[in-house]
């Protein structure tokens, strides 16, 4: 089975980083992208990161380029989203997930990920 766990959010302050973590297991990064999707509440689902840890192409939503890096550690199959300058508005829940590498050019699209796993909440105050 594919399971993902999304961790390493809280409440931190506007300006502040935090460092999203997302265990993987049951399904190889030769086969998959690993994505960073975010939900809030009156928001539409928005993926703001993804990597193809096999060649290591990442990804971003313009909403977060700059501020947020996504990376891998393939031996502990593990994928990670630094938050840097957070910002009120990217208050949600994160989640990780999969998306087959055929689909990657389909990144952007919250819908063509198959497996998520529960997510994460940060909060950024002001």
């Amino acid at each position: 089975d594919v399971q993902l766990q999304a961790s390493g959010g809280g409440l931190v302050q506007v300006g502040g980083s935090l460092r999203l973590s997302c265990a993987v297991s049951g399904a190889s990064f030769d086969d998959y992208a690993i994505g960073w999707f975010r939900l809030a509440p009156g928001k539409e689902r928005e993926v703001v990161s993804c990597i193809s840890s096999s060649d290591g192409t990442t990804y971003y939503a313009d909403s977060v380029k700059g501020r947020f890096t996504i990376s891998s550690d393939n031996a502990k199959n593990m994928v990670y989203l630094q938050m840097n300058s957070l910002k009120a508005e990217d208050t949600a829940v994160y989640h990780c997930a999969t998306l087959g590498r055929k689909l990657l050019m389909l990144w952007k699209s919250p819908w063509e990920y198959d497996y998520w796993g529960q997510g994460t909440l940060v909060t950024v105050s002001s």
